[in-house]
């Protein structure tokens, strides 16, 4: 990575006057011939309200990395199982790596760990397959484009997998997303991987836990402090 590629830190939420909101309320997602009911979102203090939406600002910037990869390997594999030639399918699988290279990878180098894992979890989302897993079955070109631009970047697991009803940020993000889509703010994709959201909605009764975010951000603000401290001294 070059000084000219500088990624972003994870900075702490706006204030909360600082952000427009519309009341939480039982929300209504149509898919189709589907129908869901999201519960009202319960949060703990308005504070939590700001970790919520800085969580939200950033599932929303690394979506479309995610939405992309799924399209662009959905065309690949389906063009890979056509072509016999080992010479062929090498040359096609580079001729997609460095599309998205071009594309995407100087702002991929940017995104902050938070982001990053993000990242990670949605490939899951989207692909039904990990980050790990594309790598493994697409071998060189993957591998090189992943790991110079994720977890060589982030130091974090490939093999990481999506799992909303079990995992607190999984849920957020699906959370997020589902909400999203009804309000046309993203442009939906439907997970490649089986699970009821609306019964993990239920279940989770509209509560919101951002501790982890609020736990993170002070331990940034701390050693920020202390920089600047040193600083003067």
């Amino acid at each position: 990575m070059t000084f000219s590629q500088k990624r972003e830190k994870d900075t702490l939420p706006v204030p909360i006057d600082d952000i427009i909101f519309v009341n939480p309320g039982d929300t209504a997602v149509v898919k189709l011939n589907e129908f869901m009911l999201l519960p009202k979102r319960k949060f703990k203090s308005q504070k939590d309200i700001r970790y919520y939406f800085w969580f939200k600002r950033k599932v929303f910037k690394v979506y479309p990395f995610a939405k992309l990869a799924s399209q662009r390997l959905d065309v690949l594999n389906t063009r890979l199982s056509k072509i016999t030639s080992k010479r062929k399918r090498k040359k096609y699988i580079k001729l997609i790596q460095d599309y998205m290279e071009g594309e995407f990878s100087d702002q991929m180098k940017k995104l902050t760990n938070t982001e990053g894992r993000i990242l990670i979890k949605l490939i899951h989302r989207q692909t039904g397959k990990t980050a790990f897993q594309n790598i493994k079955v697409l071998r060189s070109g993957w591998n090189a484009f992943w790991y110079n631009t994720t977890a060589n970047v982030f130091k974090l697991s490939l093999k990481d997998e999506y799992r909303p009803g079990s995992e607190n940020e999984d849920f957020l993000i699906e959370e997020i997303l589902q909400r999203a889509f009804l309000d046309d703010e993203l442009e939906p994709q439907k997970s490649k991987l089986e699970f009821d959201f609306q019964e993990i909605a239920v279940k989770k009764k509209g509560e919101i836990d951002v501790e982890v975010y609020k736990k993170l951000l002070a331990k940034q603000l701390k050693r920020y402090k202390r920089k600047q401290k040193r600083k003067k001294q």
